[in-house]
């Protein structure tokens, strides 16, 4: 997940919702250890990312929805990853895989969407906050198109005049229509095993979630994590999603 261009400062006030329709699933290919994270509808009110880093909601967006994002898609500016020579230093062998600046519509449809309390809770738990932001992107994956494995700690290049913001929750969701098992693009996401919290990290995978069209992941930073290479049977299938974070500022 790359550094995004859209910002959205939030007030002090965070509207509890919960989308209509999400339900609970199979975790993409598998939780291999720790916390279950697919949730239901009866489990929000009290999920927290202090007690289970990892969330995953499955039918999160209906059809309508997700046509409604890549009608958007197909008229934003993309820009492949041979074009960011910045990001292809950081993800070398990674595939083209290509990115859009997420309009404001959308950026405030999505918003909507993912004011959830606990979210507000995670956030306001880091001392002496100024500032509250979002930042969001669009992304396509063809065949061969990957993303190595890092914890979204790179906080980007500083915008004159602006204070570093802070990652803190990391969010993915899927807008493809079709998705298979045997067309890859999985989420991997690991913990660092025990003994090992300096030098190269030992990782330990934890979930294995696929792309299911709909599906929204939201996870703590910093966590590893990296995007599975999209296999040659998917064909001209695209796995599409809108990616980026919830981000803190302070003195």
């Amino acid at each position: 997940m790359m550094a995004a261009p859209l910002l959205f400062e939030l007030d002090e006030k965070w509207l509890p919702y919960f989308g209509e329709g999400a339900d609970v699933g199979q975790d993409g290919c598998g939780i291999m250890n720790g916390l279950p994270s697919v949730i239901t509808s009866d489990d929000i009110a009290t999920f927290s990312f202090q007690r289970n880093p990892v969330l995953v909601l499955e039918n999160f967006w209906s059809a309508e929805e997700r046509q409604f994002f890549r009608d958007r898609m197909n008229q934003a500016a993309w820009k492949s990853l041979s074009d960011l020579p910045n990001v292809r230093e950081d993800f070398p062998q990674s595939g083209d895989w290509a990115k859009a600046e997420i309009g404001h519509l959308e950026g405030q449809r999505l918003l909507s969407r993912v004011q959830f309390p606990f979210i507000q809770d995670y956030i306001e738990s880091f001392p002496n906050i100024v500032g509250r932001h979002l930042g969001f992107s669009y992304y396509s994956y063809a065949v061969g198109d990957c993303l190595l494995t890092h914890d979204d700690t790179d906080q980007g290049r500083p915008l004159a005049g602006r204070r570093s913001l802070q990652r803190r929750i990391a969010l993915v969701t899927y807008l493809h229509e079709e998705w298979q098992p045997d067309w890859g693009g999985e989420l991997i996401i690991y913990a660092r095993r025990a003994g090992t919290q300096t030098g190269q990290p030992d990782l330990l995978a934890t979930h294995c979630i696929e792309p299911r069209p709909g599906s929204l992941v939201m996870f703590t930073v910093p966590r590893f994590h990296r995007v599975c290479r999209v296999d040659a049977t998917a064909g001209q299938h695209r796995r599409l999603s809108i990616a980026g974070w919830f981000m803190t500022e302070h003195v």
